[in-house]
């Protein structure tokens, strides 16, 4: 896989659909830290989003999509100026039958659905770290057709309780975050750190070869050969974007599909070593140890345990 699928599919992605809300003007609602990704888009109208004491309120317009990645109270409004209520309140006492929220009186002038993404996983911070704490999709950008798809989704099934509604939810909750993260890199192809690496022609080669070819034993100089770069300044340049040196990535990566596969599966240790690139059993258990703080054995015998 691509090293974006390979991170994916390491996080355990848990998306949840939140409830569709429809408000009329005025309204404002903050609502409380969070863990990993808020998401959302809007089917109608215009809101304004900001984080608190972070980010001044920038408006959405119909179409848009936003994400929230610093997992810090947040607020929405149809108008910033607007006194701000408990938004969880405001959900649990408005919520219908139907699964949608409204709130307020007359004209429901704004419309729109959101979720949040939980990774149950280590890998987070390689998504995580180097995002802004807000992204903004706008409806009129060349990277957004993908989205203006999935929301007419998302429109379609929060209109009412739908047999399936769960999985329908996960599986365009997905696509959302992919193509907000890919519209991101488009717009941003300079990013800071692992995501931004994965736009950069040459280290984002390096990396996709790295991640199709796990156990290969890899080494600088021809990695650096493949991607048109010598050796010294394609370890600068990857240090400079990754964050670290090419090899210290490729042991981290292993060892991270290593810790994955020791809590999910039955392989033994010198199976699950070969996997990623390693002959000795005792050369990968020490490697293990060392990154990990226990051998691959009493992590496996842990993590069953708390399993």
């Amino acid at each position: 896989m691509d090293p974006l699928s390979d991170v994916f599919s390491l996080l355990k992605i848990k998306s949840v659909l939140s409830a569709r809300f429809e408000a009329a003007d005025p309204w404002a609602l903050r609502f409380p830290a969070y863990r990993h990704i808020k998401f959302g888009g809007v089917i109608k109208g215009a809101r304004w989003v900001w984080i608190e004491g972070v980010t001044t309120p920038a408006k959405l317009e119909e179409g848009d999509f936003f994400l929230l990645t610093d997992g810090l109270p947040y607020c929405f409004a149809s108008d910033p100026s607007v006194e701000l209520q408990d938004g969880e309140q405001v959900f649990a006492r408005h919520l219908g039958a139907d699964g949608i929220v409204r709130y307020g009186q007359g004209e429901m002038r704004a419309i729109s659905v959101g979720g949040q993404f939980e990774f149950d996983g280590d890998m987070s911070g390689l998504l995580l770290n180097f995002l802004p704490p807000l992204v903004i999709v706008s409806a009129k950008s060349p990277e957004a057709r993908s989205l203006r798809a999935a929301l007419e989704l998302f429109k379609a099934e929060t209109e009412s309780v739908r047999p399936g509604a769960a999985a329908m939810a996960g599986s365009v909750a997905n696509i959302v975050l992919v193509n907000i993260l890919r519209s991101h890199l488009a717009a941003n192809p300079r990013s800071a750190g692992w995501l931004g690496a994965l736009s950069d022609p040459r280290i984002g080669s390096a990396l996709r070869m790295v991640h199709e070819e796990i156990a290969r034993r890899w080494k600088v100089e021809e990695l650096a050969s493949k991607v048109g770069m010598s050796r010294t300044a394609f370890i600068e340049r990857f240090k400079d974007l990754v964050g670290l040196p090419p090899l210290e990535y490729l042991i981290r990566w292993r060892m991270t599909i290593a810790r994955d596969a020791l809590k999910t599966g039955n392989d033994n240790l010198s199976s699950v070593a070969a996997a990623v690139g390693y002959a000795s059993e005792t050369t990968f258990s020490t490697t293990f140890k060392k990154m990990f703080g226990q051998s691959p054995s009493r992590y496996r015998l842990e993590a069953r345990s708390k399993a």
